[in-house]
């Protein structure tokens, strides 16, 4: 059988994600009422600067850890007093991809991931780690055969491959077995468009699923307390998370070291409901495993096409009834739900400014100025006047 793997080579660096959404803003709304919710819009008038406003950390630590994903930039200067304030987790944006760490087969370079692991350490925050398989930030010398071709699907490239993939987590994983509490060990591996559901990607056409298993029993066997996860976006998706929940019955049955799912929560202003993420995470709480919200952010567009040239009062102000709306319900999750992580710290960097399209989005609680936003105030759900600064 033949196929090419240079496709995915050129998509490296390309954050390709889908956002399905299943529901509409009349469906969602309906959803929230019935649960009891206000649905009075939060104030869209509340902007301090993020450093003079109550700690979002110290509001929900009853309740769950807080992360935000960060470049080593991120822990300097006022971003990384607002990481210090507002966090008390982090987890890489990309530092600890393949592809930054493990540039070719015998060269590591933990220059940078190393500066993330020392911040947290300094500051004490949980660090979760981010990712150790996945179809894209992969080198092209890992799909590579012994001669230098693109690996064809044969037992002694699998076995190569699979080699290389137990090295790297060894490196990756026993490096950092001190820091990291948690790994999404795969991800994204799940493809609804395939037949079986699993991604053909130059993972699965060499390996079939052998890489996933090597992965997790790899991981536990190089850092025995931490926890393992399938991170995976769209899991509201009946579809795609009736794929899930057999990925996770069928390790569990064959005693693949997982323990939990991460929900990357890429969101807008219409979609998943409120309702379909609580069902969700007690599908698969029910299993036995730990949900967590990996990536969360909340595009302020309803579709793929739509721009604001300024930022417009309707769209923050339908974003902050929604994760009103959210957090309240990852509030009722409590025990389920063990941690809640922000694809950023501020509007000021978010891969949605380029995808799907170049545009002005603003999907997290502080503005580009670092200024706390009605999505802030919608979650704690406290008047900036009455919290003086510690």
């Amino acid at each position: 059988m033949n196929f090419t793997l240079s496709g995915f080579h050129r998509r490296m660096f390309l954050p390709l994600r889908p956002v399905v959404c299943f529901g509409i803003l009349a469906v969602t709304m309906q959803v929230v009422s019935a649960a009891g919710q206000n649905q009075t819009q939060p104030d869209t008038s509340r902007r301090v600067n993020a450093l003079q406003a109550p700690s979002l950390y110290q509001s929900l630590s009853a309740y769950f850890p807080i992360g935000a994903a960060v470049r080593p930039r991120d822990v300097e200067g006022e971003h990384g007093e607002i990481l210090k304030r507002h966090f008390n987790s982090i987890v890489a944006e990309n530092d600890m991809k393949w592809a930054r760490i493990h540039p070719a087969e015998d060269a590591f370079d933990f220059r940078r991931a190393d500066e993330l692991v020392a911040f947290a350490r300094a500051n004490h925050l949980l660090l979760r780690g981010h990712n150790l398989v996945w179809h894209q930030q992969v080198p092209g010398w890992v799909f590579l055969d012994r001669d230098g071709n693109e690996m064809q699907p044969t037992s002694a490239n699998k076995q190569l491959l699979l080699a290389r993939l137990e090295k790297h987590i060894r490196a990756v994983v026993g490096r950092y077995r001190d820091d990291v509490y948690a790994w999404d060990v795969v991800n994204e591996v799940i493809d609804t468009a395939s037949p079986n559901g699993f991604r053909r990607s130059p993972w699965y056409l060499i390996a079939g699923t052998d890489y996933i298993d090597t992965a997790f029993r790899t991981a536990r066997e190089v850092a025995p307390k931490a926890k393992l996860f399938v991170n995976d976006y769209d899991s509201t998706d009946p579809v795609k998370r009736e794929y899930l929940l057999n990925l996770i019955r069928d390790l569990k049955r064959r005693n693949v070291p997982v323990d939990g799912i991460g929900h990357q929560m890429h969101t807008n202003v219409d979609c998943p409901a409120v309702a379909d993420f609580i069902e969700t995470v007690n599908l698969f709480s029910a299993l036995g495993v730990e949900n967590q919200v990996t990536e969360l952010d909340m595009s302020i567009y309803h579709n793929a096409t739509d721009s604001y040239a300024t930022p417009h009062p309707e769209a923050l102000a339908r974003q902050a009834a929604r994760y009103r709306d959210f957090f309240q319900a990852f509030r009722g999750l409590k025990g389920k739900l063990t941690a809640v992580t922000f694809w950023g710290i501020a509007d000021d960097h978010t891969w949605l400014k380029r995808y799907p399209i170049e545009r002005d989005d603003e999907p997290l609680l502080f503005d580009e100025s670092l200024n706390t936003k009605p999505a802030f105030w919608a979650i704690v759900g406290a008047d900036p006047g009455n919290h003086p600064t510690p």
